[in-house]
């Protein structure tokens, strides 16, 4: 496979941590630069790296800190980015991705995290199970 063939990656493993959410937010529109992005879509992948990041944080290790896993894909004119934890995951996908719940025992959180990614991403995956974690991963094709 040539050089030019070969998708390029970026893999970083940030602590769970809100204030890691921001520098995962720069380093994924830093990375994504290449593919000459227009601004709404670096704004669109950051906005659902910043939910993803931010599932993982209050959900996903509901704060009680941890590893959030980062990987970001380039290929072609494709964005792929992965966020990956090993918290409690999640036991029903389906009902999770639901606009409005959100199993934050605070009730600050809107439930919109999901809906926010699957409108600004062209497709979002969600892999998990309960005690192992969860991964979600987000695809967008860039035209810039």
């Amino acid at each position: 496979m040539s050089e030019q063939n070969k998708p390029e990656i970026l893999k970083m493993e940030l602590e769970a941590l809100s204030k890691n959410e921001e520098f995962a937010r720069v380093a994924v529109a830093v990375f994504m630069a290449r593919l000459n992005p227009t601004l709404e879509e670096v704004d669109d992948v950051k906005t659902a790296v910043s939910e993803a990041v931010t599932n993982a944080v209050i959900h996903g290790y509901q704060g009680n800190g941890g590893i959030i896993y980062l990987e970001v894909e380039i290929d072609g004119q494709e964005i792929a980015v992965t966020v990956k934890d090993t918290g409690i995951g999640i036991p029903d996908i389906k009902l999770a991705m639901e606009p409005m719940y959100t199993t934050d025992p605070d009730g600050e959180r809107s439930g919109m995290g999901f809906s926010f990614m699957e409108a600004f991403m062209d497709q979002v995956e969600v892999k998990s199970a309960p005690g192992e974690g969860t991964a979600v991963t987000m695809t967008k094709k860039i035209n810039g």
